[in-house]
């Protein structure tokens, strides 16, 4: 059976991807299980300048799922290169992706171009579900013009390829990926996470610090099928599925839906062995559906018109 993925020219050994922020840096998860298996790994959010996040608390579990606003801690660009792809090489032979966020146009570019020249990363995904400074804190990823600006200047500089991570906290996320497409996205992700809350019962105070957080768990599953598939049929660039995916069942349905890859996220918080159990159940799995190549399945669902 094969399971291998071309993806923006190279080949994945199965299309299964820690998503960012639930993976840290890769290596700690080398302590679980051998991290190799993996067609690759997306890490945590990356900035020009190190951040400490938000305040606690930050985490809130909700049914199905959990809510997180930990607000993009992480040591900096130049500490991650510096210290934490230097621990990920020793125990993770094969390339990466880099997750980078900002607050400013600036930001996003002068981070990317610290990733230039690292061998290690293979391409850039862009959380544009970051504050705007300059636009009265309203995300970039809400905002199709804001989002292709950000983009089109990020493409300026990157010598990697581009994959934007779209929120699914917008009215129309074709019209998103329609714009950052047309600003030179080489490949779309999504879905980034819900807006959700959660109230203390006692106090009636919102149980995260800065009130609102990202839902993400097998909540959202359903709504990310359906974005991935409205996608698909507008864009011309490849997708990669994420937001709930807890199965081997997941992967295989996300990519009928037009995922050629696909990240799984909260899964790895709640079970460190999530992707090697889904890896695992790969081949059974493409048995019982008889599949034979997984590569010949992306978009399938769209057949049936």
């Amino acid at each position: 059976m094969r399971k291998e993925i071309e993806f923006l020219g190279k080949i994945f050994k199965n299309p299964i991807i820690p998503a960012s922020g639930t993976f840290g840096f890769g290596y700690e998860f080398s302590e679980f299980y051998d991290i190799n298996i993996l067609g690759s790994i997306s890490l945590k959010g990356t900035t020009l300048l190190p951040r400490y996040g938000n305040p606690l608390p930050r985490i809130a579990e909700c049914p199905n799922g959990l809510i997180n606003a930990i607000g993009l801690q992480n040591p900096g660009v130049d500490k991650v290169i510096s210290c934490e792809l230097v621990k990920l090489d020793k125990v993770y032979k094969d390339q990466v992706i880099a997750n980078v966020g900002g607050h400013s146009v600036s930001d996003y570019v002068e981070t990317v171009k610290k990733f230039n020249d690292i061998d290690k990363v293979f391409a850039i995904e862009l959380n544009i579900s970051c504050p705007n400074v300059k636009g009265g804190g309203m995300a970039f990823g809400v905002d199709p013009i804001i989002a292709s600006n950000v983009v089109r200047e990020v493409k300026k500089v990157s010598k990697k390829p581009i994959i934007v991570k779209l929120s699914p906290n917008v009215t129309n996320i074709v019209e998103m990926a329609k714009a950052v497409e047309a600003a030179g996205a080489d490949a779309i992700s999504l879905i980034n996470t819900m807006v959700g809350m959660r109230f203390d019962l006692k106090t009636a105070r919102p149980i995260i610090s800065v009130k609102k957080g990202g839902y993400s768990g097998k909540g959202i599953y359903p709504v990310a099928l359906r974005m991935i598939y409205e996608v698909y049929e507008a864009v011309n660039i490849p997708l990669i599925g994420m937001g709930g995916v807890s199965s081997a069942y997941d992967v295989i349905e996300m990519m009928y839906a037009g995922a050629s890859l696909v990240m799984v996220g909260s899964e790895n918080l709640i079970n460190p062995y999530a992707c090697k159990e889904i890896i695992d159940s790969l081949d059974k799995v493409m048995e019982e559906l008889k599949i034979t190549d997984l590569e010949s399945i992306i978009g399938k669902a769209h057949d049936y018109e």
